[in-house]
């Protein structure tokens, strides 16, 4: 059980905070960036989330803001896997796995599948649950190359299910945004490499 009695410490004033094992490291340390970013991410999906709770939201929102609350605890699970060192990973620590990978890859199909044939890039946009979700996956895709990089800045890669986790979700997100257009009657606004 998760208990938090005090918000502040003061143990970060000096810039360093602590990992999972107790290792001190520096607020701006790779690993550090990496789970901020991830918390970042839930905090983009908590506002695409928020617009589909409206009251006056279309069929269909619930089940999409149902998916994304699953989607922020599995990204929480992310972030206390990168707030630990490999060695130190409990065996009962949550973690994302390859149920969890293939879950957001069965959602992409079943939403892709009722989606029109793309026939050129989407600019982000197309109403407020499709930009914040837009949002969302360009965060995800920032923590997904933070990630990448932690083996080359520590030397030591991160739970082996993070980087694919990461890897669809943002794909995920990509056609969640669609759908979400799709949702609320939105038109999709398309890349027109003239238009320029």
């Amino acid at each position: 059980m998760v208990r938090l009695n005090r918000i502040y410490t003061k143990a970060g004033d000096g810039g360093e905070t602590r990992l999972v094992g107790g290792q001190k490291v520096a607020k701006n340390a790779p690993r550090i960036e990496a789970y901020g970013t991830v918390d970042e991410l839930m905090s983009c999906i908590g506002l695409a989330r928020t617009a589909l709770a409206a009251p006056d939201a279309p069929a269909g929102a619930r089940e999409l803001e149902a998916i994304l609350r699953r989607i922020q605890n599995e990204l929480f699970n992310v972030g206390s896997e990168l707030a630990t060192l490999p060695a130190d990973l409990h065996p009962r620590q949550a973690r994302v796995e390859a149920r969890h990978v293939a879950a957001l890859e069965h959602e992409i199909d079943g939403w892709n599948d009722e989606l029109p044939e793309l026939r050129s890039f989407i600019l982000p946009g197309g109403g407020w649950v499709a930009s914040y979700l837009h949002l969302a996956r360009t965060v995800c895709r920032r923590a997904e190359r933070l990630v990448v990089g932690l083996p080359s800045a520590e030397g030591e890669a991160p739970a082996s299910q993070v980087l694919p986790y990461l890897n669809r979700l943002s794909d995920a997100l990509f056609v969640m945004s669609r759908h979400a257009s799709r949702l609320y009657g939105e038109p999709e606004p398309l890349w027109e490499p003239e238009r320029t």
